[in-house]
């Protein structure tokens, strides 16, 4: 049985998560997986073997309508987000974010189309045109990705099944098909309370984080600062390792901190750190994007006003919060890693897991070596 990370009794940092300890945890903000495993054996172009899928982050009910603030951050662009440069432009979000493999971009986004102008009919007449957010990694390594099985409606079911509650992490939706430092990984999350000001008098926000995580080699595998991957490294020998390292993650950072879009790309830049933590170092071939929004606030399309009135966090009461981004990011992917089961793909290839009673041998055991230090 997989287990997350706290649920074998380790956390990373000191912060305290929400009671889900996931990015729904923010309020309003939702998730939802379509997940495709069909076939076994060689590969066969157009036939499979199939592992991937669909995944749906939806800030709230209402996005066309009422947008959020938006931004973003690129640490390695070999990869991805289409529809980032108007995010960047206008700071703002009009859509779901949808994450998929790389060669499904195109049929995802044409899928979003046709969704929204279904859900909100002015589009493209008493409004203008949308260009949906969708992300990919590249899962090449255990799915026949060029035979491109996503379609429209797996783009709709991850939408409309989209839920607040538990998200389903590891070889589900877009992380189907996805590894991490030569382990199976895929969709991971971890959220945290942040208080701000002298003893919390401002407010205390929730931060959450969704990754759909792919890059990296077993070596550089980190745990809460524990080597863990140079431990295993030599007692896993024999399993058949990507003999190129395709990489990728996109991280998705949600929050209810009134936040401007400057200020979110900042945040997005602190969680790129959390990345570091776990062993990434932005590799040729790896796309490192992330994408943040704020439900804070909220920018009206149709207004009798050409004004909105906004909350801002002032800049000086953002430590927190840039602290807990780190954490956060560095937990999302560990629990991506904790509860992904082994996956074969076509001609051979095979993705371990990461073994739970190894690693959580290896962590106690630095546990107690640490302590004994003190």
């Amino acid at each position: 049985m997989r287990r997350r990370l706290r649920d074998l009794g380790f956390r990373i940092g000191h912060i305290q998560t929400g009671p889900l300890n996931a990015i729904t945890d923010v309020p309003g903000v939702r998730v939802g997986h379509t997940t495709l495993i069909e076939g076994d054996g060689p590969l066969v172009v157009g036939e499979g073997p199939v592992r991937t899928g669909v995944t749906a982050v939806l800030p709230h009910d209402d996005i066309f309508y009422n947008r959020v603030i938006a931004g973003s951050f690129v640490l390695n662009g070999a990869g991805e987000v289409s529809g980032l440069t108007q995010v960047a432009e206008w700071g703002l979000l009009e859509t779901p974010i949808l994450l998929t493999n790389t060669l499904a971009v195109g049929k995802v986004s044409d899928a979003a189309v046709k969704w929204m102008t279904r859900r909100f009919p002015g589009i493209g007449t008493a409004y203008d045109v949308i260009i949906p957010l969708v992300g990919e990694c590249d899962d090449s390594w255990l799915n026949d990705t060029v035979g491109r099985h996503v379609r429209s409606e797996h783009v709709y079911r991850a939408i409309e099944q989209a839920t607040s509650g538990p998200v389903p992490e590891g070889s589900v939706g877009a992380g189907t098909g996805m590894i991490t430092c030569d382990f199976k990984a895929g969709i991971g999350t971890s959220s945290r309370r942040v208080a701000v000001g002298p003893d919390g008098v401002t407010g205390t926000y929730t931060l959450g984080v969704l990754v759909v995580s792919n890059f990296g080699v077993m070596r550089s595998l980190r745990v809460d600062g524990v080597p863990v991957g140079e431990i295993l490294e030599p007692r896993l020998t024999g399993h058949d390792k990507r003999t190129k390292n395709a990489g990728s993650i996109i991280v998705i950072v949600a929050t209810d901190a009134p936040l401007l879009s400057s200020q979110l790309v900042r945040l997005c830049k602190r969680a790129a750190l959390g990345i570091g933590r776990v062993g990434s170092f932005a590799a040729h071939g790896s796309g490192e994007i992330l994408v943040g929004f704020s439900t804070a606030n909220k920018v009206p399309r149709v207004t009798s006003r050409m004004t909105a009135a906004i909350e801002v966090l002032l800049d000086d009461a953002c430590d927190g919060l840039y602290e807990a981004i780190v954490e956060c990011t560095e937990e999302a992917i560990v629990n991506s890693l904790c509860m992904a089961d082994e996956m074969r793909g076509p001609t051979g290839h095979v993705a371990p897991a990461l073994p739970l009673d190894q690693l959580t041998g290896i962590l106690t055991a630095h546990r107690g070596a640490a302590a004994l230090s003190t």
